[in-house]
């Protein structure tokens, strides 16, 4: 038993090393570099993600809108409506399965570091089941990718827009 355990221990070393290795190396290549620190500004992404982010979708601008980028990612559904009647169906099959498994993984983990997308799991945990909201995350997630590397700028939260009450409102 304890050569076995040496033996899984040792693998796990191994591939840490190799992972290590690998990340660096891409790491190294200047201009992969920035992106990724840009795309590693959004609180909740972390290298890995947006090395695999800045990888699988090459160029940002072929995409004309956030909805395009999360189809590609295959974090949408078929919508289906007939007599005002709406049912969505499930996930796509046609996606890009690395980029997938990257966002839904990076989607579970980022509301402990990112009260945005924490707020939006709660909101979204109230309405539906916990995969519900990890869509909904994961969706977010592309959005703010998707914006941080068009601009070129690292995120910035934008502040809301102050809620203008009507004075008749405001008499009553």
């Amino acid at each position: 038993m304890k050569d076995l355990l040496r033996l899984s221990r040792s693998a796990m070393e191994m591939f840490q090393a190799t992972q290590k290795r690998l990340l660096g190396e891409l790491l190294a290549h200047p201009q992969l570099r920035q992106r990724v620190e840009r795309l590693a500004s959004i609180r909740g992404v972390g290298p890995v993600t947006a090395l695999t982010w800045a990888l699988e979708v090459g160029d940002p601008f072929r995409f004309s809108c956030s909805a395009q980028a999360m189809s590609y990612c295959g974090l949408t559904s078929a919508l289906q409506s007939s007599a005002d009647k709406q049912q969505r169906g499930p996930i796509s099959k046609q996606r890009n399965p690395w980029l997938q498994t990257a966002l839904i993984e990076a989607a579970k983990l980022a509301p402990r570091w990112n009260p945005q997308l924490a707020a939006l799991h709660a909101r979204e945990l109230e309405r539906g089941h916990r995969n519900r909201a990890t869509l909904a995350v994961a969706r977010k997630l592309v959005a703010y990718l998707l914006a941080v590397d068009k601009s070129g700028q690292p995120f910035q939260l934008r502040p809301l827009a102050p809620v203008i009450v009507p004075a008749a409102q405001q008499a009553s």
